[in-house]
């Protein structure tokens, strides 16, 4: 059995001080089957944060064990310079998932990478370097990507490739328009838009990036049909809308497939990444054949959808498809938000609810106002650990519980965690 302390030290040791770890005394994830993980130790964990919504159909399962072991005893890698057939029958059934036209797929190991080679799609296809992002977002990591993410904390460098301008919108709660009804609130927004675009830009700007739902920031949730409003503006002056669906994608939200579906609208390129491969490294984007073929230059992706990432990410779409897990989420993800509301009235340090499907957040506040608490959040991390739960942690000041399990969680299992929220909220309160 491995030692947690000494572990810790020799993480400590060795990779970066920047690298977050959850609890006061991290743990080492060492197995799992289901929706439950077991650590190092042998403490057992119902897990509602998934890898950060990665693991999406959940741990050990069979039908996705079995075709990456398949695989891994054929080949591993070849790289894009050949040609890889479950490569492209993933990318014909993405595009196909998509809706966007004439869509073309380029696969990744990441969210991160997705997102900057769509950004350079972008500034490339519109010939100007000119971003729109919205405020508290988040889209990596990488050197393009940290510029247009709208959340400090999460922002180490102010050097960038772009010139970004951020718009409001995906954070009701702290939005100063947040009082507003949804009709005036998309039309505060839609004017905020039309004026950051006369004020803040030269004109010729490339794209809007953004997330339907914030994740790192939060799980705000922007009212539907606010980023189909946005498209309408956009498309006047022949900006791109890019669709981050990392967190988002593959049904995530119970109503639709992709987020971006509950705007009516269709974005000209969409990222994905996280659930796809359910652990598996893989991430990529789709956009309409005229964007994804405008680079002159010649390029390729060393290890982005090889062989045993896109045979995994097939065996968990399959999946997907076969158990209809939109639809469980849909269900499971009413079941925990109906136990939230019901917890949430029962204090006065949760200022907010929110989220769609099985991708929902509350956020602490300072009794009687909205002054985050992110002294509660940190408790309450630390308590649902010690019972048996596993939750995610995020928002700007730090003070929201982010909640996205496995989309074949159980009802079962939803009363469980529930329960253990219930009882780690009593303490902390």
């Amino acid at each position: 059995m491995t030692n947690p302390h000494s572990l810790h030290d020799r993480h400590r040791a060795v990779l970066p001080n920047w690298m977050g770890l959850y609890y006061k005394e991290p743990i080492s994830l060492v197995d799992g089957k289901g929706r439950r993980v077991r650590d190092s130790n042998g403490n057992e964990y119902l897990d509602f944060f998934a890898g950060i919504l990665t693991n999406m159909i959940g741990y050990n399962v069979p039908e996705i064990v079995e075709a990456i072991q398949d695989q891994a005893g054929k080949i591993l890698h070849t790289s894009t310079l050949y040609m890889i057939e479950s490569q492209i029958e993933l990318a014909e059934q993405i595009a196909e998932l998509s809706g966007i036209p004439d869509a073309r797929v380029f696969f990744t190991n990441s969210g991160s990478e997705a997102n900057d080679a769509a950004l350079m799609l972008a500034t490339a296809y519109r010939k100007s370097n000119q971003i729109l992002a919205m405020r508290y977002s988040y889209h990596g990591r990488t050197f393009s990507t940290v510029p247009v993410t709208g959340h400090s904390t999460w922002s180490p460098s102010s050097l960038s490739p772009f010139m970004v301008n951020y718009i409001h919108g995906s954070y009701p709660y702290r939005s100063p328009f947040g009082h507003m009804s949804k009709d005036d609130y998309i039309k505060a927004c839609t004017d905020d838009l039309r004026e950051i675009l006369s004020v803040a830009t030269a004109g010729d700007v490339a794209c809007l990036l953004a997330e339907p739902i914030l994740g790192v920031g939060g799980f705000g949730a922007p009212p539907d049909g606010l980023f189909g409003a946005f498209s309408e503006i956009l498309k006047e002056h022949g900006i791109l809308f890019i669709s981050d669906e990392v967190q988002t994608g593959w049904g995530r939200t119970g109503t639709h497939f992709w987020g971006y579906e509950a705007h009516g609208f269709t974005p000209d390129i969409l990222t994905f990444a996280k659930g796809l491969g359910n652990g598996l490294a893989i991430g990529g984007l789709v956009a309409r054949g005229d964007i994804m073929n405008c680079w002159s230059a010649s390029s390729i992706s060393t290890f982005g959808g090889n062989p045993l990432s896109t045979r995994g990410a097939l065996a968990c779409l399959r999946y997907l498809k076969d158990y209809e897990l939109q639809k469980n989420t849909l269900q499971r993800g009413a079941e925990l938000r109906d136990g939230l509301d019901a917890l949430a009235a029962s204090v006065d340090i949760i200022g907010d609810v929110r989220g769609k499907g099985l991708m929902l957040g509350i956020e602490f506040v300072q009794p009687g106002s909205k002054e985050p608490n992110p002294e509660a959040a940190s408790a309450m991390l630390e308590e649902t650990r010690a019972r048996g739960l596993l939750v995610g942690k995020g928002g700007l000041f730090g003070n929201v519980i982010r909640m996205a399990p496995p989309m074949t969680l159980t009802s079962d299992e939803v009363a469980e965690g529930v329960d253990i929220l219930g009882a780690a909220l009593k303490t902390v309160s």
